[in-house]
């Protein structure tokens, strides 16, 4: 085969098949392809796009690059969840134990923030000791002893994928629906699941900014998992204000720990429990999503859900007294509180520079050697629809510089719009598609 004629013919919008995916994939991660030609095709496919059949092959190719975690000694249905990221999301740290504790494997690799997003394994190394790096072997002894595991992206999982997408990140071509399913799917079919559930945001947070585009993606990561026979669920979710209350790393662990303990019932207590629900019913513990959501709900009263967190914590390393006595974690040296310049309902929220001042606050990564500061973030009072009066507080946000909050002041006041009458509040859940 010819690496350029190849290249040719997805310029030209024709269709590669299975061998020739096959031989440009493994020829670049051998090296035998370099990183010029490669960018080329991956433009070539965002301006052309690919079939179902080209995705479910790239999947295939980048997936066979690396190791597939073989669970099948483990009696019972393995689950998973994957969220396409956005502003206080983290339902991760709140549906895998729930799901864990009513008998459901789930084993999870999770991603770093990647810009205005925070990520998961980002916020649980925030946890003093909490190890993320392990081994297969090491994760398949956590998962075995407590029933779930979350962790990174190893060296032996997809090695392509890593590639590629950094090569995506500096050629502009994130974007592109089949490059991005083939991403996604490549790692959670490596983790050896049955069924996954899917979490596509949409809105002014997102990366898929309208529905149409979020549907899209959603239809093709569903058709690229039914091709490898896996049972998936996609939910299509609002990200047009953060999800809970709580931005940034520790303090989206303490959310999670307020939701877990049923100290908290805010929108993002509402879709963990639908999401963890729909993984229960792919687990077959339920009849129905609806059911599932029952039985979360109950995992949580119970205190079987947050035992399950602790468990999983000590098990990864994780200091526990700090999940038992959050408040005792260590505080930011700074503090401000944002009041309103005027009154009236909260119209629009600007998600997308609300993650920016996290970022700026030190919440997250300007470039890959930056250092996560884990105390930093915001704890918003307001949502969309809620009243509010002239100097009332909107959020408060933490900073061990003063620098930095005062940024982050000027970003978040100019990311709230007012509004004199109520206005629609955001549907959570837009749509299922099962």
């Amino acid at each position: 085969m010819n690496t350029t004629e190849l290249i040719r013919k997805k310029r030209n919008g024709n269709q590669l098949n299975k061998k020739e995916i096959n031989y440009l994939i493994s020829n670049y991660t051998n090296g035998k392809i370099p990183d010029y030609q490669l960018s080329a095709l991956l433009m070539a496919i965002l301006l052309k796009g690919m079939n179902p059949d080209e995705t479910a092959a790239l999947t295939n190719s980048m997936l066979n690059s690396g190791k597939i975690i073989d669970l099948s000694s483990f009696k019972g249905f393995k689950i998973d969840k994957h969220s396409t990221g956005g502003v206080g999301d983290k339902t991760s740290l709140i549906i895998a134990p729930i799901v864990a504790s009513t008998g459901i494997y789930v084993p999870m690799i999770s991603g770093r923030g990647l810009g205005h997003t925070g990520g998961t394994l980002d916020k649980l190394e925030s946890i003093p000791g909490f190890q993320t790096d392990l081994s297969l072997s090491e994760s398949k002894k956590v998962l075995r002893k407590c029933g779930a595991v979350l962790i990174g992206q190893t060296k032996e999982i997809a090695p392509a994928d890593k590639l590629i997408y950094a090569l995506r990140d500096v050629t502009a071509t994130v974007e592109s629906i089949p490059l991005i399913t083939a991403s996604i799917m490549s790692k959670k079919l490596a983790e050896g699941i049955d069924g996954l559930v899917l979490d596509i945001k949409t809105g002014n947070g997102a990366f898929m900014k309208s529905s149409k585009d979020s549907i899209e993606l959603a239809d093709s990561l569903i058709q690229t998992a039914k091709s490898f026979n896996k049972s998936v669920i996609a939910f299509i979710t609002d990200m047009n204000q953060p999800l809970g209350n709580y931005i940034g790393n520790w303090l989206e662990v303490y959310e999670s720990i307020q939701v877990l303990k049923s100290k908290i019932k805010n929108d993002l207590y509402a879709l963990s429990l639908k999401l963890a629900g729909a993984m229960i019913y792919l687990g077959k513990n339920a009849k129905s999503i609806k059911e599932g959501e029952e039985v979360a709900k109950k995992q949580i009263e119970n205190g079987k859900a947050f035992n399950k967190f602790l468990e999983m914590v000590e098990l990864q390393g994780g200091n526990i007294n700090y999940i038992n006595n959050p408040d005792k974690y260590p505080k930011s040296k700074y503090s401000r509180k944002i009041h309103s310049v005027k009154s009236g309902f909260v119209k629009e929220i600007d998600t997308y520079q609300f993650g920016m001042a996290s970022l700026e606050l030190g919440a997250g990564r300007k470039t890959m050697e930056d250092k996560i500061d884990f105390k930093t973030g915001i704890i918003l009072s307001k949502k969309i629809n809620d009243y509010i009066k002239k100097d009332d507080l909107i959020c408060e946000i933490f900073s061990d510089s003063k620098t930095k909050i005062k940024l982050a002041e000027e970003i978040i006041l100019k990311s709230i719009q007012f509004s004199k009458t109520k206005i629609q509040t955001p549907k959570l859940i837009k749509k299922v598609i099962q």
